[in-house]
This record gives C-alpha cells, structure tokens and sequence, in this order.
C-alpha cells in the first residue's frame, strides 16, 4: 500500500490530492488547496504555504510526492516564483522522509485524458470518471494535483509489472 500525494505548487495556490494505491486498487483520499494571500509579501506567501505544507505531510505521511516539473511559460518572474514553491514544498517533503517524484505536465495530462495538449476542464472531468467522484466547483489546482497522484500510481502499477516479468522471465538466467 502506498500514499501519493500530488502537488500542484504556485505562490498564491497549490493543488493538493492524495491518493492510496493498493496493488491495482487507486482510490481518492483528499484533494484541496492551500492559499496565500496575495495580499501578503512574496517571503509570507512562501512561509505560508511551506507552514501549511509541512501540517498536510503531517496528516498524510505519503510515501511519494508527486511534482509538477517547472516550465517556462512567457513570464520569467511567474517561472521563479513557482520555483521559490517548489522548492519550499520539495525542501519539506524530504525532511518529511518522503520520496519526492517529478512528471511534465504535458506527460501526466496525456496519461489521464489520452492527450498532452489537454485543458485543465478536460483533467478534471476525466479525473472524475478515472475516480469516480465530482470535483466541477473544486479548485482546479486540487484537480492537476490529483492528476499528478494518478499519473504515479499507473507508473508505479507499470513499474510493478515490468519487475514481475522480468523476474519470471525463463531466459533470465542464461545471460
């Protein structure tokens, strides 16, 4: 059994959604967001969300958190300010002992919905019927943390798989 914790980091709001995985069973545990005003300084906004951070990790003991690779869009200032939240968010989920994994946005949106140019409503409604819940009137950043979760899981099951075969492959032992 594995906890995965997904998070979508940014200086005002970060997604968060954790997900259990057991064997081939994924099923929902949390999804929300932490806010900071905007307020707020930049440094408080920062604090804010690495304080509120450390109290989900707290709650949720994963065993993986799951982060949205950086990009560079068309502002260099929202780029840096996303890495000053990822860091804080990366820096506390090691201290928390938990394994901290990266995926590009364009991989996991591919993975949930069958298409990597996919829109943040077309994530959140194929989330809904990979988990079986309603998350429309959610945020939206919850919902590509949750993505993020889910994409893991499925690497995980591959990853399991692979292993497995590769363990029960017969030709194995003549190399």
């Amino acid at each position: 059994m594995s906890i995965i914790l997904g998070l979508d980091p940014g200086s005002r709001v970060t997604g968060i959604g954790v997900l259990n995985v057991d064997r081939d069973q994924i099923r929902h545990v949390f999804h929300g967001v932490i806010s900071a005003s905007s307020e707020e300084s930049f440094p408080r906004r920062i604090s804010k969300i690495g304080i509120d951070f450390r109290k989900v990790l707290e709650r949720f003991t994963p065993d993986v958190v799951v982060i949205e690779q950086i990009f560079l869009g068309k502002n260099a200032d929202s780029a840096f300010k996303l890495g000053h939240a990822r860091g804080v968010c990366m820096y506390e989920s090691v201290v928390a002992e938990s394994e901290v994994r990266e995926y590009a946005t364009r991989l996991v949106k591919k993975r949930v919905t069958g298409s990597g140019a996919a829109d943040k409503l077309q994530v959140q409604i194929a989330l809904e019927r990979l988990l079986g819940l309603k998350l429309q009137g959610s945020a939206i950043d919850a919902s590509d943390a949750l993505a993020l979760a889910y994409h893991h899981a499925i690497e995980m099951e591959v990853e399991r798989k692979v292993n497995k075969m590769h363990l029960n492959n017969p030709l194995r032992s003549l190399r």
